[in-house]
């Protein structure tokens, strides 16, 4: 308590029976980009997508692989120096990986961190700045995902290596970066939800990772299921303890010092802390401009067509939105013989304004009755 030290962390000291109290130094060292890019663990080959994380107390540069992780989720409050670790993340994949082996899809509801990237080469559409059009992408990523699936079960490999070892044309990694994850849950909480627990449970084989970051570690924004789905987490500084606990399992990030210093969670449940290394953005600018000037980005048209016709059909009542749930909804009213929104909503596991939206149309159809007094349907 009388130490002159702004902070003091008491934690186990990994490989002796000793436990250490950790004090930050009074002057700051800076850790750069470059010196962790050009460690020899940054070169190993058998690290598919490596991701320079820092240096621990030591000194020592630490690179994790993204394949083996399999998705990260980072949390930490305004300035804590989350969005530096996020564009050094990408940085250290565009390093390694040319457009034909690694693709991103970027969203970035607070329009300023990640649009810096717009029409580099490894883009698979525009950086995503709408809440709703990013719902839509996610939704293009698990039709992805399971297109894949079909074509390695044809094949007879077990994951996007074996696929890629037979074929001369590689399927490239997809890296979904989400930057600002509680703007999306206030806008599309259950279908963004849905569509990430099925990505980080699945995903990995296909070749697709997730990195996702919050500035609110709360249990709203990091539900129960996403959590279980992202064994590896990093997190800044946090407000208070409740929020260390959300996010790491225990307390410890609200003693951390800012500016990127780190609690890193691996999937073995280990915490090590580590100094994030810190790049420019006159850097990132560069690198950026310089991979324009190599080559155009190829979009995939389907994304973009698959994001406008998620919005038609959310508009407004039309055929293309009727085809796609209308139908199973349809079987399984006529199966139980019973209609109700709420009915609705469990069976799809769609929202309420959707559910109700059917049984509207339903309704209009004729296959519904109206509802009596009680709110209750009957199957014309």
């Amino acid at each position: 308590r009388n130490t002159s030290s702004e902070s003091a962390r008491i934690a186990t000291i990994p490989g002796s029976n000793t436990v250490g109290i950790e004090l930050p130094n009074l002057s700051r060292e800076n850790v750069y980009l470059s010196e962790i890019l050009n460690s020899s663990d940054f070169k190993k080959k058998d690290i598919k997508l490596p991701i320079a994380l820092g240096k621990n107390i030591s000194g020592v540069p630490i690179v994790g692989d993204l394949a083996s992780m399999p998705h990260l989720l980072i949390a930490g409050t305004t300035g804590s120096g989350k969005s530096v670790c996020i564009n050094t993340i990408i940085l250290s994949l565009l390093y390694r990986h040319t457009p034909e082996k690694c693709k991103f899809i970027l969203i970035d509801p607070k329009m300023l961190e990640l649009s810096t990237y717009e029409g580099i080469p490894h883009l698979l559409c525009p950086v995503i700045t709408e809440a709703k059009k990013a719902a839509s992408v996610l939704g293009w990523v698990v039709k992805e995902m399971e297109s894949r699936y079909r074509l390695m079960t044809k094949e007879g490999v077990r994951n996007i290596d074996g696929y890629n070892a037979k074929h001369s044309l590689p399927m490239p990694y997809i890296v979904v970066v989400v930057d600002e994850m509680s703007d999306l849950m206030l806008v599309a909480g259950k279908e963004i939800e849905n569509y990430i627990q099925k990505l980080s449970q699945m995903a990995r084989a296909a070749g697709i990772h997730i990195i996702m970051a919050t500035q609110r570690p709360s249990v709203d924004v990091i539900t129960g299921t996403i959590k279980a789905n992202f064994p590896t987490r990093i997190s800044f500084q946090v407000t208070s303890k409740i929020d260390s606990r959300t996010i790491l399992g225990e307390q410890g990030a609200e003693q951390l010092l800012g500016k990127g210093d780190m609690l890193y969670m691996s999937s073995a449940n280990r915490i090590v802390r580590i100094h994030a290394p810190f790049v420019s953005e006159n850097e990132i600018e560069k690198i950026n401009n310089f991979l324009r000037s190599q080559a155009e980005p190829d979009y995939i048209d389907e994304i973009l067509n698959f994001v406008d016709e998620k919005e038609l059909g959310s508009n407004s009542e039309n055929q293309g939105d009727k085809d796609e749930l209308y139908q199973s909804a349809l079987e399984i009213i006529r199966s139980e013989g019973k209609a109700s929104t709420s009915f609705l909503q469990r069976k799809l596991q769609i929202g309420y304004n959707r559910a109700a939206r059917i049984i509207d149309m339903m309704e209009a159809d004729g296959i519904v009755s109206k509802a009596n007094h009680v709110g209750k349907r009957d199957v014309l």
